[in-house]
């Protein structure tokens, strides 16, 4: 069975997502048994998720099923979709096979993210930059998170916009911050919390101001809030660009999720 920091990175993961599944009136959430199914409302697959949500250790016929039933759910609505998928929720012999598996119903290897944990972070190594955070909660704030998020993570302007710039999706446990310098928009994080964990999510810089530590000086602003009201252990899930910056501010890896995507 998972440990108490795997699960507090999957349970985590789950309800940032939820963001998703509130951002339009047609958006929904549906928790069903061992998994969670996140429709965003849109045709874009990244944003609409089905998740596992309990360990099913070597049951391949319960991983059959939950493709299976994930599938019908998001076909009826004619919508690409993701499943992510945790790998300490199955057995060194079921995720052998898990790759086969959901290539036999239409689903192939996407992408493989770390999901990372820190009991509390390490001092920084470098001088960050002053940023001015601003929390989004107005429609000029979600306007500037959806196109910093456009531009970083390459998303449609429009499916940008759509989710983002929506007062719904934000109406849940996500907070949005933005950095600026001079007045202008350079950097973003969002977070969430479950239990006496927070979870950094959608951390982008504009392409011209990378490398200059600005992820590093929000993400570290945002936690340190989380700190004064008591909270100490955080998570994410990282890309492979920001593996390296992660492991210095004090993370380390602990799990990893297999996204897999419908063809």
């Amino acid at each position: 069975m998972p440990g108490s920091e795997i699960r507090a990175v999957a349970d985590n993961l789950v309800e940032a997502l939820r963001f998703f599944g509130r951002a339009r009136n047609d958006a929904e959430v549906r928790d069903l048994d061992s998994l969670s199914l996140i429709f965003c409302g849109l045709n874009y697959a990244a944003f609409n998720a089905a998740l596992l949500t309990a360990a099913i250790d070597n049951n391949s016929d319960e991983l059959i099923r939950l493709i299976e039933l994930s599938a019908s759910q998001f076909q009826t609505q004619r919508l690409r979709w993701t499943f992510w998928l945790c790998d300490d929720f199955l057995s060194r012999s079921l995720s052998r096979q898990a790759p086969h598996i959901f290539s036999r119903h239409n689903l192939r290897a996407l992408t493989q993210a770390p999901g990372m944990y820190a009991e509390r972070l390490h001092p920084p190594l470098r001088k960050l930059p002053v940023l001015e955070i601003r929390a989004v909660g107005d429609p000029d704030s979600r306007g500037t998170f959806a196109d910093i998020m456009a531009t970083a993570f390459e998303i449609p302007h429009s499916v940008a916009t759509s989710v983002y710039g929506s007062e719904r999706a934000w109406s849940g446990t996500l907070k949005g911050y933005i950095g600026y310098v001079n007045g202008k928009p350079v950097t973003t994080a969002a977070s969430t919390i479950t239990g006496d964990v927070i979870g950094l999510y959608s951390v982008a810089t504009l392409p011209q101001h990378r490398r200059l530590g600005f992820a590093e000086a929000i993400m570290r602003q945002v936690i340190d809030d989380a700190y004064r009201s008591g909270i100490q252990r955080t998570v994410l899930q990282s890309t492979s660009s920001g593996l390296s910056l992660y492991e210095k501010m004090g993370y380390r890896t602990i799990t990893h999720f297999d996204v897999y995507i419908a063809d």
